[in-house]
């Protein structure tokens, strides 16, 4: 085995994912499906164990050593670009790689709705793109500070576990901070960022109390912030925001996730009936009456607002997937199985 070989042939198979388990032959993820590579053979524990090593360098091996798990960039010698997760299970060695792509997709490329550029104009204010694993939320946010740098003259700021597209300043400046290297943890770079001047903040993951805490109050004091997060709609992304802090500092939460929100855009990606994967996206604007929603704690009326507000750009899960089986994108079972009704159940 050679993990540069199924590197390339991950890229040539347009495969998103990469797996390697000790016992198992490698696989891919081609259009959201697993591959076995039958050709190669099966993974054994000295061999990933050699491979996965030799992309580490010393201090990298510390921190696998120490944490037991570990994610890194890593770029080969014809510039592909890879998201690596090292793990351990049951003592052995294993690994994930998403596939980045070469050159970061147009807002145009991935049909991301007209509402997003307007939105991206704004001085200040938080705007959430969020959806499963794998649903594409990195790309999605990737194209939007793409259009941002090749617009507007802003100072972007991106906080990053591990650094995924590569920006290259054009109008704007792009400073790109990874976990680990540039940073001890999101919450210690959220903390000192407003000494760096920014316009623009990026935050690859809000994954924790203090993560969403810092990014909310940063939104507060005069900087547009761009988010992930893993929820499956806009409603359950306030949810989980609100949720996830104790409960006397709920009131307060609510008050200022009112206040800054600017939009949550809920992302699925669905097979193309073409071939591929199709992106289906869920639009919340933070009007006056959403902002009273969160307030007083009525989340539940959310999607409500969402399906009677389509004029200005909200559009409900459900009526984006209708309208890409209409469009002859997706099949009808599809556009079922992905549903909002089909999640929930």
């Amino acid at each position: 085995m050679n993990i540069n070989n199924l590197f390339q042939i991950a890229v040539a198979k347009k495969a998103s994912d990469i797996h390697l388990v000790v016992g198992l032959k490698p696989y891919l993820r081609v259009d959201g499906m697993l591959t076995i590579l039958e050709q190669e053979p099966e993974v054994i524990r000295s061999e990933i164990e050699k491979q996965v090593f030799s992309l580490l360098n010393p201090s990298q091996m510390e921190r696998l050593k120490t944490n037991l798990e570990l994610d890194l960039s890593y770029e080969t010698s014809d510039k592909k670009r890879f998201r690596i997760n090292v793990h351990y299970e049951k003592g052995n060695l294993g690994l994930v790689a998403r596939i980045i792509l070469s050159d970061i997709p147009s807002m145009e490329e991935l049909n991301i709705p007209k509402v997003a550029y307007d939105l991206l104009s704004l001085q200040q204010g938080l705007i959430l793109m969020t959806g499963p694993t794998g649903c594409g939320k990195s790309t999605a946010l990737a194209a939007m500070i793409e259009y941002i740098n090749q617009n507007q003259k802003r100072n972007i700021i991106t906080l990053e576990d591990p650094i995924e597209f590569l920006f290259k300043p054009k109008q704007s400046i792009v400073i790109q901070r990874e976990l680990g290297s540039d940073m001890l943890s999101f919450k210690a770079g959220l903390k000192h960022i407003v000494r760096q001047d920014p316009d623009i903040i990026m935050v690859g993951e809000m994954r924790d109390l203090e993560t969403i805490a810092a990014t909310i109050t940063l939104a507060e004091t005069g900087h547009l912030v761009l988010a992930t997060l893993h929820t499956y709609s806009a409603a359950q992304t306030i949810d989980r925001i609100i949720d996830i802090f104790p409960p006397y500092q709920q009131a307060q939460i609510k008050q200022q996730l009112a206040s800054v929100l600017s939009a949550v855009f809920s992302q699925r990606l669905v097979p193309n009936i073409k071939g591929g994967r199709v992106a289906a996206r869920e639009v919340l604007i933070n009007t006056p009456a959403v902002s009273n929603l969160i307030r007083e704690n009525k989340i539940t009326q959310i999607p409500t607002v969402i399906e009677t507000n389509g004029k200005i750009g909200m559009i409900s899960m459900d009526k984006a997937l209708k309208n890409l089986q209409k469009e002859g994108l997706i099949s009808k079972e599809n556009m079922d199985i992905y549903s909002t009704d089909a999640i929930l159940d």
